[in-house]
């Protein structure tokens, strides 16, 4: 990252709490452009919820959120909005809509936001379904699709309109490992393409191919934060752990 380009995601000391339960504590990381950035951590250690303080859907207690530099802490929603259209997410599940093809799943994004016309709208959708090897289910519906595939269609939905920043929550989650592996090729992908990806997962081996950084959340605290190597030469118990275990 240059000294005058701003991080593409940075934290300053947020917190937060459901109830009594903290669930991030004095949390405070940056994530250059064009990076992978991997969170790690068990089971409601607040991971997912870092990645809903991203896009606005959840705001902290306290600690501000600079998105490209944009302080989106509290922004009017007309705001945040805009900011939201430079990003892309892929749910743990897809989320796709089973009412609806293959297609319009990944065309709905450009239907929401642009004022396309219809024949550039669908040529893009199969575009993008191209890019993620997906083409020829184009006319399919979300029901007939295995669960890779259902993974790769929200990839290609959440690139739909060309995003900065790529949100991706267990992108193994429910997979085999050569599909699980699959999915990480196309991460990568967009990575060397410069999209700024920040990715949710259990998965130590997706986390070692995709990452440029690593960090770990525990009990509400970023315990660890660096590549894979310096992770794996930590001595906390905690980190030592999550580096070698081998699997989801």
């Amino acid at each position: 990252m240059s000294g005058d380009q701003p991080a593409a995601v940075r934290f300053e000391g947020v917190s937060k709490s459901f109830g009594d339960h903290v669930v991030l504590d004095d949390v405070s990381f940056e994530i250059p452009a064009g990076s992978a950035f991997c969170i790690l951590g068990r089971s409601g250690t607040g991971k997912s919820v870092t990645l809903k303080q991203v896009i606005g859907l959840i705001q902290p207690d306290s600690g501000r959120i600079f998105i490209h530099g944009q302080d989106i802490t509290g922004m009017e929603s007309r705001d945040l909005t805009e900011v939201r259209r430079k990003m892309g997410f892929l749910f743990q599940d897809a989320a796709l809509f089973d009412s609806i093809s293959v297609g319009e799943n990944v065309a709905f994004p450009l239907r929401r936001h642009t004022d396309l016309p219809n024949h550039e709208v669908l040529a893009r959708a199969r575009a993008k379904l191209k890019d993620v090897g997906l083409e020829e289910a184009f006319g399919q519906m979300p029901s007939e699709l295995s669960g890779g595939m259902r993974k790769r269609c929200g990839l290609a939905r959440a690139l739909a309109l060309d995003p900065d920043i790529v949100l991706v929550d267990e992108p193994s989650a429910g997979l085999d490992p050569i599909t699980s592996g699959e999915i990480d090729q196309l991460l990568i992908e967009q990575r060397r393409e410069g999209v700024t990806l920040i990715v949710v997962t259990h998965n130590i081996p997706s986390a070692r191919a995709i990452g440029d950084e690593l960090a770990l959340l525990h009990e509400g605290h970023l315990v660890a934060q660096g590549t894979a190597d310096e992770l794996d030469a930590s001595r906390e118990p905690i980190v030592q752990a999550f580096m070698r275990s081998r699997g989801t």
